[in-house]
């Protein structure tokens, strides 16, 4: 789904209940031992570092940046 698509989604209840679905599901996967005991690039790890250390008022300037 595109960036701009996912933020209108989000807007409505519907749409954040699934989100938030989805969500909970990538976590108990996640939380799977087999899972956990799998390597991480490094290179996922420094992004996720850096979209972590963004905050979260430029997150969103980002997505709405992305609508225009």
């Amino acid at each position: 789904m595109r960036p701009e698509r996912q933020h209108q989604v989000w807007r409505s209840e519907a749409g954040s209940r699934l989100w938030l679905s989805g969500l909970i599901a990538a976590m108990e996967h996640a939380e799977q031992p087999e899972v956990r005991r799998q390597p991480v690039a490094p290179e996922l790890l420094v992004e996720l570092r850096a979209q972590l250390a963004l905050t979260a008022s430029f997150r969103l300037s980002q997505i709405s940046t992305l609508r225009h």
